[in-house]
């Protein structure tokens, strides 16, 4: 494999995983974008606006407007943050859970998909190099410390 590829093999491969979850989902009435803050806040309860945006790359306007129609669905509830009076923690609503949990269900089934015949060594190495990958990109160099961040990262 050429090593002037692999990050192009990386981001084929996210976009293909982003299109087949999309489809599965489409049914669910919302966009792919407001999916993916619902699993983000799913994952971190209490992640505020900021930090979301992070995570899901996109301006924090973008997040906030897309906030803005989660909550008016119901499935996203705003709540001040105790520690910062200027930030709002963001958490899933009743409503939402039953959504979240077949999300994360369709998320693990196109994750099994995508492993179909990849014996489990081989996932595991490509997951370290993945992680080294991350790590060289993070800015710092060094491998992650917390393997068990990794392994709970692996289990998403």
């Amino acid at each position: 494999m050429d090593s002037h590829h692999i990050a192009f093999t990386i981001n084929d491969v996210a976009r293909l995983y982003r299109r087949r979850f999309d489809h599965r989902t489409r049914s669910l009435g919302i966009t792919g974008p407001q999916m993916r803050a619902l699993v983000q806040i799913m994952r971190f309860p209490g992640i505020n606006q900021g930090a979301l945006a992070e995570r899901l790359d996109v301006e924090p306007i973008t997040t906030c407007r897309m906030v803005d129609r989660l909550e008016q669905a119901e499935l996203v509830e705003r709540r001040r943050d105790p520690q910062d009076r200027r930030a709002w923690q963001l958490f899933l609503t009743n409503a939402a859970e039953p959504l979240a949990a077949e999300l994360q269900g369709i998320g693990q089934s196109v994750l099994n998909e995508s492993l179909a015949g990849i014996p489990e060594a081989d996932r595991e190495a490509a997951l370290s190099v993945l992680w080294r990958i991350r790590d060289n990109l993070s800015g710092d160099g060094q491998p992650a410390a917390d393997d068990a961040a990794k392994e709970a990262a692996a289990n998403v």
